[in-house]
């Protein structure tokens, strides 16, 4: 039961238990950065400009266009992902 609990959700994405806590603690210390980033950017507008929306449309190319080990990562998918992104508009 308790193995389970370290291990189901890592293997749903096609990671070990040591491969997940890599992803997470690589995810979780760009995040801080960027978030740093991001607070610096607020008293002083003309530094990193971009550094917040690059963090966050890397991540989300690692998260979700790339998710799963299992399956070969799509190349055109993830253009696309990223293309749209930028025809977003910004709310």
């Amino acid at each position: 039961m308790i193995k389970r609990a370290f291990t189901e959700h890592p293997a749903s994405v096609g990671e070990t238990y040591l491969q997940h806590m890599g992803m997470a603690f690589g995810f979780g210390g760009r995040m801080v950065v960027a978030g740093f980033a991001c607070l610096m950017h607020g008293f002083f507008p003309f530094l990193f400009k971009t550094t917040g929306r690059e963090c966050v449309r890397t991540l989300h190319d690692r998260m979700v266009v790339h998710r799963d080990r299992r399956t070969a990562p799509n190349p055109a998918l993830a253009k696309m992902t990223r293309n749209r992104a930028r025809l977003t508009p910004a709310e």
